[in-house]
């Protein structure tokens, strides 16, 4: 678990909605939010754990599947339909946050990460509350693994003196020509949270070329100068994109 702490208020009128994306046309896993690990879908674990935390007003589980919809509103999730011509899951973040014009902060949930720490998510919104600099915020922890940091399918980051992000790859970076014993690698965490009109900008721009190089959107943001705080954390809890590795969450469960 994480040992961030979600010490720090907000104000009153900053109202935070949490989203989960979650889609049955998965290309590895078709159907894989329905699937039942521990006795309750995939989507339901998320959700329960969204259901923890202090800094979101609410919670919308978004979908452009009817088996979704029901299944989510039979646990008792707020859900909103989507279009299903959306090409990123931050497209259909932005069509929900469009029906909640009083949310300020939009967290983006990944919905296949069913031991995701809610204080993490806490943490998140409480960086768009307290700093009025950054258009996203979002996470990552320590990497020393070296065949994760050769594994194109981790996302890695390489951070400024102050926190934000400079860069995010598949590749190994940065490249360790010398030794540098200050030098710490991190693998990124795809959770995002958004101040709403930087959210609303990003979805209007085209595809940028380090986005489309490295199937990486987070990249959009960076090549359109806007600061991305990156917070540490501890938890490095799995996601779910096979039934090998639902199987292997099931177990820990």
């Amino acid at each position: 678990m994480s040992k961030l702490t979600t010490s720090g208020t907000r104000p009153k009128t900053n109202r935070t909605v949490g989203i989960i994306p979650s889609r049955w046309a998965s290309s590895r896993f078709p159907g894989k939010p329905l699937h039942s690990i521990a006795g309750k879908p995939l989507i339901q674990h998320v959700w329960e754990r969204t259901q923890a935390c202090s800094q979101l007003d609410e919670v919308i589980v978004a979908t452009d599947d009817t088996r979704i919809l029901e299944a989510a509103e039979a646990f008792g999730a707020k859900v909103i339909m989507t279009s299903s011509e959306h090409p990123t899951g931050t497209d259909r973040i932005a069509e929900v946050a469009a029906t909640q014009p009083d949310a300020d902060y939009i967290i983006n949930i990944q919905g296949d990460e069913p031991l995701i720490d809610p204080d993490l998510i806490d943490q998140l919104a409480l960086a768009l509350h307290t700093d009025s600099g950054i258009s996203m915020a979002t996470a990552a922890t320590t990497l020393d693994d070296e065949a994760l940091i050769n594994d194109p399918n981790v996302v890695k980051c390489v951070l400024a003196l102050n926190g934000d992000a400079l860069y995010f790859s598949r590749s190994p970076i940065p490249y360790r020509r010398e030794a540098s014993p200050a030098l710490t690698l991190y693998r990124h965490k795809g959770i995002y949270a958004y101040r709403r009109d930087f959210l609303e900008k990003f979805v209007t721009w085209s595809p940028s070329p380090l986005e489309l190089a490295e199937s990486l959107e987070q990249l959009r943001a960076l090549e359109n100068n806007a600061r991305i705080k990156v917070l540490m954390t501890d938890d490095d809890s799995p996601g779910v994109d096979t039934l090998e590795q639902a199987i292997a969450i099931e177990k820990l469960l």
